[in-house]
């Protein structure tokens, strides 16, 4: 069964003023491993999950308009936070690519693509969602359904796992430039379930047809 996947990260002496700091910081990380500058969403949510946002700006970031600079990270972030409070959270939509496969359909392999995947990348105020932060991290990196990592509903080859480790290592790569380029104090990649990503890993591809 697919599971969301999560990096919840958390940030040495941290103060709110720091968050959009941080957010840049952390957005800037899918330039390195992935070559995607942009954030397509930007969000503020007040209070809870629950909550509509109170702000919200959609960014065209392909051939339908001129392309601005206000979708670069840190202009984003910028406007998303302008006014820091203490009980809204500030959320990012950002996308990378990912190998998915196309089924082949009457018994061909799959053709794999690289496609976009979106990321949604949270900032939270201390006061936010009752304090939440201290279990999801003073940011939170959504990565969506881990499917990309697992593939649980595809027949795999051999060759076909190759697709699959080359998305492992695009998200320990970024894992690995939050540790380098952020100055976290530490972090956490965990799924909604609870059930190690490494276990997942290790026993989908020992099922390897």
């Amino acid at each position: 069964m697919s599971d969301q996947l999560y990096l919840s990260l958390w940030f040495p002496n941290f103060r709110l003023a720091s968050l959009p700091e941080k957010l840049t910081a952390v957005l800037a990380q899918f330039t390195r491993v992935s070559g995607n500058p942009r954030v397509s969403i930007a969000s503020t949510l007040p209070l809870g999950f629950n909550e509509s946002p109170v702000f919200q700006r959609i960014f065209v970031n392909d051939d339908r308009s001129e392309q601005t600079d206000d979708s670069l990270p840190a202009n984003a972030v910028a406007e998303a936070t302008e006014q820091l409070h203490d009980d809204m959270a500030y959320e990012f939509e950002t996308k990378w690519q990912l190998w998915q496969p196309e089924p082949g359909g009457d018994g061909f392999e799959p053709t794999w693509r690289l496609e976009p995947a979106t990321v949604r990348v949270l900032g939270f105020g201390p006061e936010f969602d009752e304090g939440s932060y201290e279990q999801n991290g003073h940011i939170r990196v959504d990565f969506g359904l881990d499917t990309p990592w697992v593939q649980e509903d595809t027949d795999l080859s051999t060759d076909d796992t190759d697709r699959v480790k080359q998305n492992v290592e695009k998200l320990l790569a970024f894992v690995l430039s939050v540790e380098k380029h952020c100055g976290i104090s530490s972090r956490l990649l965990w799924t909604e379930s609870g059930e190690p990503l490494a276990e997942k890993l290790i026993a989908r591809l020992q099922r390897v047809n």
